[in-house]
């Protein structure tokens, strides 16, 4: 029975696929719609694709299943005395066969499968009823994988279990891309990992490497594996010398300008700027063309408050030998780091705007070796989200889009990962309609997803002081931010044992329910609690 029960199973899943197929041509037994049949099949096309992709998932699951089944049962059948890694790789060479992968795809189906029915439980349970993709599934096994038993498990709680408390208009894990949801799982390994990040750089380091890949079509990839901050500055540097290299005479792309000039970099020495290395049909970017990198550091404590910075640091203006007086062009790079870090007390990771954490020694070195102004910034003792930027710059647009790039981290636009950097400002409310110039009121959509807003049918949903805007398609259908992940930041002890007890962690949540009348007349619109004033005020004095 069995094989015939597994053979009539799939013979009923192409019977549904082939309902399926007849529904959206439009050849099913009633319209989704008799009142507006065009519109009725763009909305049943649209749940027709939800469910596939929650059966995609459920199959994936099955596959993984089934999968451990069949190496378990290979072990067990292998002649006496077989090596291990033999057994492991006949039993890859098989399932590489039934699934048409190669050597090394087929590996890495074993492991994820093997993660997945082992040490991953409430990630298979949401692969079955498809809550979550494979890709996801996949994410969340490759961040497992170098955790103890314990971390992975709360790993996986942390984002799937459903007694975690998160934001009810925020985003799961199911509702965003897989690209997205592994940056949030990554994020959380980082914070959480037994072993410092500072140590664990230290290793991958020792790993970094160019490598090259033929393409088709006469083209090819030459990539680079870099410590985070220098890969991030190169990004940002390749961007502001495209940008300034665009105008009304200039035909090519900014994508093209940015491989120009990442190619007339690493072809030349730097000092022949009429080289024409970098295209064939124009002059390339002068080589003497300098940049400066421009370091933000927002750092916070544990506390309500915190400090961050803004430095400027070159990036390589000195290399080239041409004495033409470099340009303008800055190319920024932000990083967030907890005062206390700063300060060296504590070893808390410090957060590089577009990438992730980075250790504190990387921030500090940043920092030390650049820094030339500070943007103090406020934040929630309870999950270290930003409160409020300096009171010296609360009312100022520079320190609004600063709040924006801490609030938001990216374009709140679903599944896009466009850095901070390079978006825009926008109201979610238009002022002609009576929206204010509030954060509240802010978005910072990408050029391309502000554009998207303002020639078609998608709009923002409203926004908070701590939490992006959602977004509304044309269809009606809602879509959830993705929010970030804040945690508080950690304390020394030195400085909790000079900490009044009340405002210690712990006290904090109790104190903020307590009576309001006595805080100071300047804080009353920032909607702080005693504590939270108080803690202010210990850090920064009364004045």
């Amino acid at each position: 029975m069995g094989r015939e029960a597994v053979a009539r199973a799939f013979a009923e899943i192409r019977a549904a696929l082939a309902v399926l197929d007849a529904e959206v041509d439009g050849r099913g037994s009633e319209p989704f719609s008799a009142a507006d049949p065009l519109a009725g099949l763009a909305d049943g096309s649209l749940d027709i694709l939800a469910g596939a992709a929650a059966v995609e998932a459920g199959v994936a699951g099955l596959k993984a299943r089934a999968a451990m089944k069949y190496a378990d049962t290979a072990h067990a059948l292998a002649p006496p005395g077989m090596p291990v890694p033999a057994q492991e790789m006949a039993v890859a060479a098989e399932i590489g066969c039934v699934l048409a992968l190669g050597p090394r795809a087929a590996s890495t189906f074993l492991s994820a499968s093997h993660a997945l029915t082992t040490t991953l439980p409430l990630t298979l349970a949401a692969l079955h009823t498809g809550t979550i993709s494979w890709q996801h599934a996949r994410a969340m096994a490759d961040e497992a994988a170098t955790l103890d038993p314990a971390g992975a498990t709360a790993l996986e709680a942390h984002f799937l279990d459903p007694d975690t408390p998160r934001p009810a208009t925020a985003a799961t894990i199911g509702e965003m891309p897989a690209h997205r949801f592994k940056h949030k799982a990554r994020t959380w390994r980082e914070r959480h990992h037994t072993e410092s990040i500072g140590k664990r750089h230290t290793k991958a380091a020792a790993d970094r490497r160019v490598e090259y890949r033929p393409d088709q079509d006469g083209m090819a990839w030459l990539s680079a594996c870099l410590p985070a901050h220098q890969a991030l500055a190169g990004w940002n540097r390749l961007n502001a010398l495209s940008r300034a290299a665009q105008g009304p005479t200039e035909p090519r792309t900014l994508t093209q300008l940015r491989a120009d000039t990442f190619a007339e970099a690493i072809l030349t020495s730097g000092t022949n700027s009429g080289s024409n290395h970098g295209r064939a049909d124009s002059p390339g970017i002068p080589a003497d063309t300098s940049v400066a990198a421009d370091t933000s550091v927002a750092a916070g404590t544990s506390a309500a408050a915190g400090t961050s910075a803004a430095a400027d640091t070159s990036s390589g203006a000195d290399a080239g030998t041409d004495p033409a007086p470099s340009s303008s062009i800055r190319a920024q790079v932000l990083v967030t780091v907890p005062v206390f870090a700063l300060m060296g007390l504590t070893d808390e990771p410090a957060m590089l705007d577009g990438y992730g954490h980075i250790p504190a020694s990387m921030a500090r070195d940043l920092v030390a070796n650049g820094a030339d102004s500070f943007h103090r910034v406020l934040i929630d003792p309870r999950d270290g989200a930003p409160l409020e930027i300096g009171r010296t710059s609360y009312r100022v647009t520079k320190a609004m889009r600063n709040w924006l790039r801490l609030r938001d981290g990216k374009c709140p636009f679903p599944g896009c990962s466009n850095s901070s950097l390079d978006n825009e400002a926008d109201h979610l409310l238009a002022w002609h309609d009576g929206g204010t110039t509030g954060i509240s009121n802010l978005g910072q959509p990408c050029p391309k997803h502000h554009k998207l807003r303002h020639t078609s049918g998608w709009t923002p949903t409203p926004a908070t002081k701590n939490q992006p805007p959602g977004w509304t398609s044309p269809t009606g259908r809602q879509y959830k931010s993705e929010h970030q992940d804040w945690e508080p930041p950690h304390w020394p002890e030195s400085a909790l044992s000079a900490m009044p007890a009340h405002l210690k962690p712990g006290e904090q949540r109790r104190e903020r329910h307590r009576g309001q009348a006595h805080r100071p007349a300047d804080l009353l619109h920032r909607g702080l609690s005693q504590a939270e004033v108080e803690l202010e005020e210990f850090f920064y004095g009364s004045g």
